[in-house]
């Protein structure tokens, strides 16, 4: 068999992952390719660099963007987003680290797999970087007129202030850089926004053409594809360059002679009397490819910070000085590093922080960790990398990047697939009486003087500091430039815009591989599934190989409850496994979990149930334990969940409020990153029952709640534990339950009546529910944090204007997200994001932007949806384009124990097989002139719909002088 210019390097089974991996160097240009093969049918290929640099422009974030944006073969404007419209990828996307770029695809479908492959690697190699490209992606003067203001515009510009916005991410990366100040960890490979301005285009090509070379591409292949196809495929590439000599070293961070200490600041708006502080200890522990001490350190970290028994995480709760505890261990870098500290402090309070963790870590290394502790992180982190579930990400990319932490620097990249090697000497030396985990404590962290404290302050004018600083900057040089270079910058503004607006043309378009109608299977594929009842209690059953794993699910219908209830049952839902039982408190309790289960936690399920086209049915609600378990494991998983709902302690005061900290802590961290989820949820529930759960149980109304209820904690502490027992009562009822079950038919036969036994010990009553009413139309709202971008959503509820379901619309949002939306709200107006969304079963359609520099101008492009499809209706090409992506949506590709839920989701909500063909039906005969007919139903959005906006209070009061009374202000930071 030729090797097609590859020099195979080694050839070896990795029965950690079931799998034969060859390691190849290519000849000609020494790029290095691992080519995996199994009976992954999740095939996944990913192209990575070394890309380390030494300033905190963002070039290699730009890059990553940029080379996006159009290449040789394929002279698209953004020809990942027509990938993005029209594949079957179960992944595709590009990813900046501080050290590497990587561009990872993954499908089912050979072809399509084939597709992305070749769009992907004409990007890398051979992208149309204009100075525009830079301009677009990175940074531009944009200046209307020359006598107008100027500002700083561009994509990764205003994504990075969406970034510097988060105290959460700006404690991260400050912890990076104070801990390695020496070498290119020390900057911020995303792009500090002061200094993204600096980057000229002459840096950025060079930066390219010394990167972005085979010499320096570490090439993954994985699946089940025809292995000998691969080596020819990447030939043809390969082949057409010459080995240069690339320096992608990271090197190695010197050691520090004693501790540091860094002080910084983070914006708390108007609040920062009454803004919390954060810190951190930080330490340089080792080199990341030493993988037995990695591993020993990731066990380390999980009993140290990641349950409720955790001893740190537990001694700095209980020590009242905070809200929340921050840290954990990370190897992803060459250097791996540990942190832990607390949010919510006060700052005069950091130094007893710090000496809570150096007296607990302490007391661990010389008193020993509990044995318990020890048991349930071993038991927790085995079960994790055995059954190696990576949920929606494709098992071969996780591989790939896990492989890239030893490979990137020069280890061996299959070491951090071997785990059994690693592991058995781990427990060889705990059986043999070996302190491995107190050693670790006080060798890599209480002796080791490379420790950084990080104290994350609030300002109260750091924003209006900041916001002068760059006026200045930009004034400074706008006062510069004469004439000619004023009129300049505004030709280049408008150019810039012309390009943005000027479509591809249908040549460009055309290039773009794509798969065929023809293609596409038809029918949807089912899952199995088998209804027992069980008393009025039902079973569901789904037949799949799990590998010997039992996942299960036990529901109860939270609709058995009235409405005010929703907040307690969001806090509930938070309490069933961190508050403890009659049996155990919650550290014996957790320790419990990790020794003898693979996981249990509880979730609620929120959603409209199915009905008649067009027309919205009641709310399916339900709250659920889902746990997992080997087959020796199931009696313990029953007995945990048997405890939980039977005996859980909730009139423990003081552990209630720690959590509630906790909860309102996460909450508010969550705004800034996932501030368009925040406005979806809070728009949505004004339209439906389901949605409004959501919102009180998750969202805005829920932070608020807590707030107040911590409050109420001290002066009114009966109440609040009355309403707990209340939702406890209520709820755990066996005449409301639903189980669900996936696993292999032998061991169902087993497990089956184990869990009939289980269900007949739950207490019975009555089985009726409740209606809840969402609030209906309310004023738009423009809730305030403190931040530097917007969250800008409107919507409507389609139905109740007249809509009837059709499946096209499935096609029409997928083209709108990545084609008017994108181009409008992103490539032109400079956010992150541009996104609209449709629920089938609620009618509600939403529009929604991410770290977003505009709010009129967002709203204003919303409002010209509409027109947009009367007047550039897409051709039938791109519409089948279109099709393709929603059918790889509809078709997505799930492990197991996801299938089951899945499958049981679709059961509450009535969702039959016939119902999703005949969606699908419509989906694949979807036409031009279904999205003509829709530009009516989003003139009525256009027209009645309702605005939610998250961002800062400039921003909302100058939305409010240019339209009066647009926006309720309330603030929420």
């Amino acid at each position: 068999m030729s090797n097609h210019g590859f020099e195979l390097i080694r050839e070896e089974k990795v029965d950690e992952v079931n799998s034969v991996a060859r390691i190849y160097r290519h000849i000609k240009t020494g790029a290095e390719f691992i080519s995996v093969l199994n009976d992954d049918e999740n095939k996944a290929f990913g192209i990575g660099f070394a890309t380390p640099w030494n300033d905190s422009t963002g070039i290699a974030h730009i890059m990553e963007h940029s080379v996006l944006c159009g290449s040789r073969k394929y002279p698209l404007k953004e020809p990942f987003i027509e990938l993005a419209k029209g594949s079957l990828n179960t992944f595709l996307n590009a990813m900046t680290y501080p050290d590497k770029t990587v561009y990872p695809v993954a499908s089912t479908n050979t072809q399509d797999l084939y597709n992305l492959v070749d769009v992907y690697l004409d990007a890398v190699f051979y992208p149309n970087i204009t100075e525009k490209t830079l301009e677009q992606e990175g940074w531009h003067y944009d200046l209307d007129s020359a006598d107008g203001e100027m500002i700083f515009k561009g994509v990764v510009f205003n994504e990075m202030k969406g970034n510097y916005s988060s105290p959460d991410s700006m404690l991260g990366r400050i912890n990076q850089k104070t801990l390695f100040p020496d070498n290119q960890y020390g900057v911020d490979s995303g792009g500090d926004p002061k200094e993204i301005p600096n980057l000229t285009y002459a840096t950025f090509k060079k930066f390219h053409d010394t990167y972005y070379h085979p010499s320096n591409a570490k090439i993954w292949w994985y699946g089940d594809d025809e292995p000998d196809k691969r080596l020819e495929y990447l030939e043809s590439w390969l082949s057409q360059f010459d080995k240069i000599e690339v320096d992608g070293t990271v090197k190695l961070q010197p050691r520090f002679d004693a501790p540091r200490t860094t002080i910084a600041y983070y914006d708390a708006g108007a609040d920062s009397d009454t803004a919390k502080s954060q810190i951190s200890l930080n330490w340089m522990i080792g080199e990341s490819a030493d993988m037995e001490h990695t591993l020993a350190w990731q066990i380390l970290g999980y009993i140290l910070l990641s349950t409720q028994a955790s001893p740190l995480r537990k001694a700095l709760i209980d020590s009242g000085l905070g809200e929340d505890v921050t840290g954990g261990f990370e190897d992803e870098l060459r250097q791996s590093m540990f942190s832990a500290g607390m949010k919510g402090i006060d700052s005069k309070n950091a130094n007893a922080v710090e000496a809570m963790v150096l007296d607990t870590l302490g007391n661990l290394a010389d008193d020993g960790i509990e044995a318990e502790m020890i048991e349930a992180a071993m038991n927790t982190i085995e079960f994790r990398m055995r059954e190696m579930n990576t949920g929606r990400f494709p098992r071969g990319l996780a591989l790939w990047l896990g492989s890239l932490s030893t490979w990137l620097h020069g280890g061996d990249p299959l070491a951090p697939l071997r785990y059994e090697a690693p592991l058995k000497a781990i427990k060889d030396k705990l059986a043999s009486g070996e302190k491995l985990f107190e050693n670790l404590i006080g060798h890599d962290l209480l002796n080791n003087p490379h420790r950084v404290k990080v104290i994350l302050q609030p300002d109260a004018t750091l924003r209006e500091r900041e916001d002068q600083q760059e006026r200045a900057r930009l004034d400074e040089v706008f006062k510069s430039l004469n004439a000619d270079e004023l009129n300049r910058i505004v030709d280049n503004t408008h150019l810039l815009r012309q390009m943005q607006e000027t479509p591809d043309t249908p040549e460009a378009m055309a290039s773009v591989p794509s798969l065929q109608l023809s293609d596409l299977d038809k029918t949807n594929k089912a899952i199995p599934i088998e209804i027992t009842v069980n008393g009025q209690a039902k079973i569901v059953y789904h037949e799949l190989f799990t590998n010997g794993i039992a996942y299960m699910d036990i529901g109860f219908n939270m609709r058995a409850l009235p409405s005010t209830a929703l907040p307690y049952l969001g806090l509930f839902r938070r309490l069933t496994f961190s508050i403890g039982t009659e049996r155990d408190d919650y550290v014996k309790l957790s320790q419990r979990i990790g020794r003898k289960t693979g996981g249990i936690y509880a979730t609620t399920l929120n959603a409209m149930s199915s009905a008649p086209a067009g027309e919205s049915a009641g709310n399916v609600s339900w709250y659920f334990l889902r746990g997992k378990a080997t087959m020796t494991q199931v009696d313990d998983l029953l007995d945990i969940a048997l405890d939980v709902l039977l005996n859980i302690k909730l009139d423990n005061k003081d552990r209630v409020k720690q959590i509630m900290l906790e909860e309102k802590a996460r909450a508010e961290a969550g705004l800034v990153p996932g501030g368009h989820g925040v406005v979806n949820t809070r728009l949505k529930s004004r339209f439906d029952p389901a949605d409004f759960a959501d919102e009180q149980m998750s969202g805005i109304s829920y932070l608020f709640f807590l707030r107040e209820t911590i409050e109420q904690i001290e002066t009114d502490w009966p109440t609040v534990l009355q309403r707990l027992e209340f939702v406890r009562g209520y709820l755990i009822n066996r005449n409301h339950l639903v189980a669900n079950v996936t696993l292999d038919r032998d061991n169902w036969q087993k497990l089956q009546p184990k869990l009939e036994a289980f269900i007949g010990a739950l207490p019975a009553a009555g089985a009726g529910v409740l209606d809840w009413t969402p609030p209906g139309t309310q004023p738009n709202e423009g809730l305030t944090i403190p931040a530097q971008v917007n969250y800008v959503g409107k919507g409507a509820n389609l139905y109740a204007l007249g809509y009837k379901l059709h499946g096209s619309i499935n096609v029409i949002s997928n083209l709108l997200r990545t084609t008017y939306l994108w181009d409008r709200v992103r490539v032109q107006g400079g956010a992150y994001g541009g996104f609209c969304t449709f629920d089938s079963r609620s009618g509600v359609w939403t529009y929604l932007s991410y770290r977003d520099p505009n709010l009129i101008k967002t709203l204003n492009n919303y409002d010209g949806v509409s027109t947009f499809l009367r007047n550039q209706a897409p051709s039938q090409a791109e519409v089948e384009r279109s099709i393709i992506g929603v059918i790889g949506s509809l078709d997505a590709y799930e492990l197991p124990d996801a299938k089951g839920f899945t499958s049981l989701t679709r059961y509450l909500l009535g969702i039959s097989e016939d119902y999703r063909q005949h969606i699908r039906d419509e989906v694949l005969s979807t036409t031009t002139a279904d999205f003509v007919k829709f530009a009516d139903v989003l003139d009525t959005v256009r027209d009645n719909g309702q605005i939610v906006v998250l961002g800062s209070p400039a921003a909302i009061d100058a939305a409010n002088a240019e339209r009066p009374g647009l926006l309720n202000k309330t603030k929420v930071m």
